[in-house]
């Protein structure tokens, strides 16, 4: 049987400890390729060294010392035993010239095995070396479960660099630049007998001498080498440690050169004459192969990749990790761009329907009670040339909020209907379906020349019995259909008006369909669908989409919508597969919202906001009050969880689920999926001084101050109403009808309102702690007001500090109402957080590295790399190793992510 151990060997066949073979495989760990490509979040700085007496609490730092003394006691009441330790660093200090001292060391285990380890590595007279953070304990200096190596008695003095010129000046002495820069001292040689240092498995052998005592390391000076170098910090469970994590890395990555030392053997000319490190990098590089062309790889300056993994998960500097981890991230750019050109390519060979016929979209387009913006007109435009030619249209329309993209879309919808076929509009909820499937009902009914029903309107509760339909023959304008019928299709529906609703669809006659995620149903075929419509593209993935554009006989064309503001860098490097059209214009007579920011501590200031949205609904608007929570319980657990982790851990309205940053929230099982509020931490855990921070304020919620609000005299006589993800879809329907109809003129709700809800009476917004919200967000609730051509405001009300990045954010969105400028102030404050939705969770992202917006720059690069490579190799024929990452990151799904 053979020992090769490769990327795709399992874990499991490499490590005996099944508690830990389990654990990596909760985060993903499969394969060996899988542990590799799991990618620390951070190193640390290296390690300085000190003598004792230059010891800081607080502040870690590693010396080598003798053990004076040491013992294990039984913890008494309590299960389990403590090691206390004395030890001094009378030699190490001397070549420090600082004077000798001495430190207490414990260690605690209810383990009694550990503790009798522990203490045969700590007997008296041991030579060791020593890294932690020392803290203050009874008067004296003392270190908690230090980091402990053993040394050979034979090298415990040698703390020179051993490669150092015995006559140079600092020969017999040791200093931190020498093993933090590595600049004179050579990287440990894991095929040295000592290079083995630490007491894990995932080293090598610890130095065995003839009495069959075994040390961690020859020389005091190998092993302070080891605990300074910069450490890898992995995000960890409580099943395993970021250092068990490394060790098992590390461990894999030893096996990986034993592997390629046996492929090396066969060829002795490889490694002939070359030092041992040489031999160990070409024995990694020979089990971990290149994915990049060697010509890239030179021109920008790349690491090997066996190297890269190895600088990564085990780097000797910080220098060495960031330049691992650029060309980690450059691999997974010109991969994924690769894959998407590919993808690109192989959808323009796809059948579709020519939608050439554009009298029903021209007579639309006529009849609109306005004029279409030039952008719109220049967008419907090209849409529908793109629509008319013999391969799949595929386009994302990124438009401001409320520039018109309905408008547009149904257009483009007529252009489909026009030519005899079918199209369908997909919405992220329901609210939002039933508001397209009125303004479209409304809208085709006016070009049909007549009321709904001549549209072919089908509600929930009057479905369309009209199923006859002459126009067989597709794209010809004198058998356009006489009436256009518009289906509602969501997941809420009565079990026989939803089927009514598939039967229409399924007839194949040419129409328009609204849906949510019912669409995505088995249930739904539309034989005759030739455009797809996708409102609030981030809020489904590629993989929903490809399931619609499987409903049909054709693919049928694609046009993705999204208000959420990107910057244009982005949007034109990472959704590489969608050609990109976009609206800036706001159609006529739209008047720009006024943003202002209250502090909610300023009570003058808020009574004034009170008083104004009072004055607005006695002159016959509506007003939205938007809270992140559902209910005040919920705030108060979140908050003491957030208390209890040092302020970071916040959930979303309705889901109390957290994550790393940031969390969406889904409505399982339901196809209203919620917007979900996201917090941005701006503040972090400490302070400047390293103290931490007292923990954030509860959230407000939404029962809380609509309570609140209506016991204010302000709203004396005013009736509110209450929204959120919980609410059923009857409640949210007649929620929304008497809050347009101005029975309940103020709606407090949650982010559910965030996108498409349409409301013209709408003129004020105020958002409670807008400090804690993206700036993307804020963008996007801003626009549910002003949609009437009415005067309209939104009030950020904050309790943000004087000063804090969070103000800084709050006054961009005040200055602003451009949305790729704003998005692009977003990412300079605080990163590409919430602009795309790119924070990495592990599991199914193939992207563990690359950032959506902030590498913008690289994405571009390596698109351009990867098309010139394409138009020489289109099929990466010599490109094996390519063509395999690109497969595999294809297959799993991970292209996903590109537009997702």
């Amino acid at each position: 049987m053979s020992n090769t151990v490769t990327l795709t060997t399992p874990i499991s066949a490499l490590i005996a400890n099944k508690r830990r073979v389990s654990a990596l495989k909760g985060l993903g760990m499969v394969a060996v390729g899988d542990a590799l490509t799991y990618y620390p979040f951070r190193v640390t700085e290296p390690v300085p060294l000190r003598a004792i007496r230059e010891a800081k609490v607080g502040m870690p730092m590693a010396f080598a010392a003798v053990v004076r003394f040491a013992r294990v006691i039984p913890m008494g009441g309590r299960r389990g035993y403590r090691l206390e330790a004395v030890v001094d660093d009378a030699a190490f200090a001397a070549s420090r010239q600082i004077p000798a001292s001495s430190c207490r060391l414990v260690f605690f285990s209810h383990k009694k095995q550990y503790m009798d380890w522990m203490s045969g590595r700590l007997h008296s007279g041991a030579d060791v070396v020593l890294a932690g953070t020392p803290t203050e304990f009874n008067g004296q200096l003392q270190f908690t479960h230090p980091e402990v190596l053993t040394v050979m008695p034979q090298g415990a003095n040698v703390f020179a660099n051993p490669a150092a010129t015995s006559g140079s000046a600092n020969a017999g002495e040791l200093s931190f630049d020498d093993i933090s820069n590595q600049t004179n001292a050579q990287p440990l040689s894991r095929g040295d007998a000592a290079a083995g240092i630490g007491v894990s498995a995932s080293h090598s052998q610890p130095v065995q001498t003839a009495n069959a005592l075994k040390f961690d390391a020859s020389t005091a000076y190998e092993a302070l080498q080891h605990v300074c170098r910069p450490r890898p910090v992995y995000h960890a469970t409580s099943r395993i440690s970021t250092e068990h994590i490394h060790e098992s890395i590390v461990a894999m990555l030893d096996a990986l050169r034993a592997s390629g030392e046996a492929m090396l053997e066969k060829n002795d000319d490889d490694a002939n004459g070359l030092a041992d490190n040489k031999v160990d990098d070409l024995a990694l590089r020979a089990a971990i192969p290149d994915v990049l062309p060697q010509n890239v790889i030179e021109s920008k300056q790349l690491m090997h990749r066996a190297d890269a993994f190895e600088a990564i998960h085990d780097p000797q500097s910080t220098k060495a990790f960031h330049a691992a981890l650029a060309t980690l991230r450059y691999e997974e750019a010109f991969v994924s761009q690769i894959s998407v050109l590919q993808e690109r390519e192989n959808a323009r060979k796809a059948d579709t329907f020519e939608c050439k016929d554009s009298g029903l979209r021209e007579r639309f387009v006529a009849s609109l009670p306005f004029t279409l913006t030039r952008g719109q007109q220049d967008v419907i435009d090209t849409i529908c040339e793109d629509m008319g030619r013999s391969y799949p249209m595929q386009r994302l329309l990124q438009g401001e909020v409320g520039s018109g993209k309905t408008v547009v879309a149904l257009a483009a919808m007529l252009q489909a209907v026009g030519s005899g076929n079918q199209a369908v509009l997909v919405a992220p909820t329901q609210v939002l379906a039933e508001q397209h499937f009125e303004t479209i009902s409304g809208m085709v009914a006016k070009l049909a020349g007549g009321d709904d029903d001549k549209a072919g309107k089908t509600t929930a509760s009057e479905p369309d019995s009209d199923g006859e339909d002459n126009s067989k023959n597709k794209g010809k304008s004198d058998n356009q259909p006489s009436t256009i019928p518009v289906t509602l299709l969501t997941g809420g529906m009565k079990l026989a008006v939803r089927r009514k609703a598939l039967a229409t669809a399924a007839s194949g006659e040419p129409s328009i369909i609204i849906a949510t995620h019912a669409a995505f149903s088995k249930m739904f075929q539309a034989p005759n669908l030739a455009l797809v419509v996708i409102d609030e593209q981030h809020r489904f993935g590629v993989e929903q989409r490809e399931i619609l554009r499987s409903k049909g006989e054709k693919t049928p064309h694609l046009l993705v919508m999204t208000a959420t503001p990107i910057p244009r860098t982005a949007a034109m490097t990472w959704f590489g597969d969608l050609d990109i059209s976009w609206l800036t214009e706001l159609p006529g007579g739209r008047k720009p919202i006024r943003t202002f920011i209250v502090p909610e501590a300023d009570g003058n200031m808020m009574a004034q906001m009170f008083v104004h949205i009072r004055r607005r609904i006695d002159a016959g608007e509506r007003a939205y009050v938007v809270c992140p929570r559902i209910d005040a319980d919920e705030a108060d657990a979140e908050a003491a969880a957030a208390g209890a982790s040092g302020g970071r851990a916040i959930g979303v309205a309705g889901s109390g689920k957290r994550g790393q940053g940031r969390v969406s929230a889904a409505s399982s099982g339901s196809d209203d999926v919620e917007s979900g509020f996201v917090e941005v931490d701006d503040y972090g855990d400490e302070n400047d001084d390293g103290t931490p921070r007292e923990p954030k304020p509860p959230l407000h919620a939404v029962d809380e101050i609509a309570q609140r609000l209506s016991s204010l005299p302000q709203f004396a006589g005013i009736k509110f109403a209450t929204l959120t993800g919980r609410d059923d879809d009857e409640t949210k329907r007649k929620v929304m009808a008497d809050f347009e109809s101005g029975k309940t003129p103020i709606l407090v709700a949650t982010t559910v309102i965030e996108v498409g809800v349409d409301v013209p009476q709408a003129s004020c917004i105020t958002i409670f702690d807008a400090d804690r919200y993206g700036l993307s967000q804020l963008h996007q609730l801003r626009g549910r007001v002003g949609r009437g051509g009415t005067d309209s405001w939104a009030f950020l009300v904050s309790r943000a500090e004087p000063g804090s990045i969070a103000e800084q954010r709050l006054k961009v969105i005040e200055g602003s109402l451009d949305g790729a400028e704003i998005a692009q102030a977003d990412l300079e404050l605080r990163g590409a957080g919430d602009v795309l939705g790119d924070a990495q969770s592990g599991g199914k992202s193939g992207l563990k590295l690359l950032r959506v917006v902030k590498d913008a720059k690289t994405i571009a690069d390596a698109r351009e790399q990867a098309e010139a490579l394409l138009k020489r190799d289109p099929t990466l024929t010599d490109q094996p190793q390519l063509a395999g990452a690109v497969l595999d990151f294809t297959r799993s799904g991970e292209s996903e992510i590109l537009s997702n």
